[in-house]
């Protein structure tokens, strides 16, 4: 769970922004600009890097929305796999040959060769930890020709998926000296990561070499800014050229069209506990669920950033709402006078007591008396997990490094799931969603996905309120910059400043 930037005194605030005055150098402003040529691309992010831009941590991201490093396979809006440093790709059994492409060269000048995306593969499949795209999967890699065979202990239909991940990207054997990992000069993107200065900046320059064309921007200067407040001043003072996640707070007060908002695959949901405690009666759940009004969470606490929910998946898998159909069957609504449930959340994220707070006073109205427990999520996690909870509130990501939410779904609603907050063990759920998880990527899986969702809907086990918004600040000069729900391309080859 990331956790929210602290609001600021006005003094604090005007510290921050004075901070961040003048932190792009002079520099970025006019390299490459002669010519009417783009100017390099200043940008400032939330988070700082965490385990020294290593691809095999989460920080994995971040080179992937520079550009700087790139995968076998990337995915489409859907999810679905295509080419990338592969070229083509055909499964037998257990097995998937992926052909590399010919004529790619790493930013340190060697050639992209099958022998070195098996090094890359092989040392991520042997981490410990393993990058969290692996985590339970077992595979072997081995190289052949200009071809690359990754074989699974068991059948997984995702390999394709997995491998589009961000934590399994392709580089230089050099990167992979010691026992880390060292991206500087040795991805094959279209910006060469040159220099990283701790947890403060980065700085990438373009890469004239690379295989898809020449980037329109001469370069990427990076800064690391935690604090909300001070991104958000950077993008109204001009400073910074594209900003990443600027707070609900403060996008009221930036020039609206320098804002998108970006629809996440994030859930805000009330998941109730149906194996003790009042919730363990189906009429009850459903009394829950009538008397939540969604729709003033969203205007009151998001200020209508935010969508309010017609089912757990939500606007950024733009296939689910196309194939989602009314949930049948659902008990009738109880009465809840009297009925005494406590809900949990956490502080981590900025809005969840707030949210807590709105339910507490609807389900009130509805008949029930409700108590809060809010504390911080390393303090209330195992909690939920025990089911020492009548209710939890979560924000939950329903796609994970796969771009599949068969995973979420087996994991929060699965009989033998490892979140399963809601104890739910439903054997037409459990069904519903082994024929989820075993489907051939496609459209059928993605049938079977919503079937899965409509069946976990049906017992009132989880009732999703709103989907999340990101929202991303570009300067009015910014051409191209990515919008991207799964937080995996911002800076693309395409991407210039006028």
């Amino acid at each position: 769970m990331r956790p929210p930037a602290r609001p600021l005194s006005l003094t604090a605030a005007a510290t921050a922004g004075f901070v961040l005055t003048g932190c792009f150098s002079a520099a970025s402003d006019t390299d490459g600009a002669s010519g009417g040529e783009s100017r390099r691309i200043r940008v400032a992010m939330m988070q700082p890097p965490r385990s020294g831009l290593s691809p095999l941590s989460d920080d994995a991201f971040k080179l992937s929305r520079w550009s700087a490093a790139e995968t076998l396979v990337k995915l489409d809006a859907d999810g679905d796999a295509e080419p990338a440093l592969a070229t083509e790709w055909q499964r037998s059994g257990r097995s998937w040959t992926f052909t590399v492409r010919d004529s790619v060269t790493f930013h340190d000048g060697t050639d992209l060769t099958a022998e070195a995306v098996a090094n890359s593969l092989t040392r991520a499949a042997t981490a410990s930890p393993k990058p969290r795209i692996l985590d339970g999967v077992d595979m072997s890699v081995k190289a052949d020709g200009d071809r690359v065979t990754v074989t699974t202990t068991e059948d997984d239909p995702l390999v394709p998926q997995r491998l589009s991940s961000p934590q399994l990207a392709i580089l230089a054997t050099k990167a992979y000296k010691g026992k880390t990992v060292n991206p500087v000069g040795a991805g094959t993107g279209p910006f060469e990561l040159t220099k990283v200065n701790g947890t403060s900046s980065a700085t990438l320059d373009r890469y004239d070499d690379y295989w898809g064309g020449k980037a329109k921007a001469p370069g990427i200067d990076v800064r690391f800014v935690p604090d909300g407040t001070a991104r958000a001043a950077a993008l109204r003072s001009g400073e910074a050229d594209i900003v990443e996640a600027v707070p609900v707070s403060q996008a009221a007060v930036l020039d609206q069209d320098l804002i998108t908002e970006v629809p996440m695959p994030r859930t805000n949901t009330l998941y109730l506990n149906t194996q003790k405690g009042i919730f363990k009666d189906a009429s009850l759940r459903a009394a829950a669920r009538e008397a939540i009004d969604a729709r003033s969470i969203v205007d009151g606490v998001y200020e209508g950033r935010a969508d309010v929910a017609e089912g757990l998946l939500g606007p950024a898998l733009p296939w689910a709402a196309a194939l989602r159909e009314p949930v049948e069957e659902r008990a009738k609504a109880g009465d809840p006078a009297g009925k005494t449930l406590t809900i949990g959340t956490f502080t981590d994220r900025a809005e969840l007591p707030e949210v807590a707070a709105t339910l507490q006073q609807q389900l009130r109205e509805a008949g029930f008396e409700v108590k809060l427990e809010i504390r911080e999520y390393a303090n209330i996690e195992s909690d939920a997990l025990a089911g020492e909870f009548d209710a939890f509130i979560l924000s939950r990501a329903t796609v994970l490094d796969s771009g599949d939410p068969a995973a979420y779904l087996y994991s929060d609603f699965g009989s033998e799931g490892s979140f399963n907050i809601s104890q739910l063990a439903d054997p037409a759920v459990d069904k519903a969603l082994q024929k989820a998880s075993s489907a051939a990527t496609g459209d059928a899986r993605r049938k079977a996905i919503i079937e899965a969702e409509a069946a976990v809907l049906a017992t009132d086990a989880a009732v999703p309120m709103l989907h999340e918004r990101v929202i991303q600040g570009d300067a009015a000069g910014v051409t191209g910059a990515a919008h991207d729900p799964r937080e995996r391309e911002l800076v693309t080859v395409d991407t210039h400043v006028k």
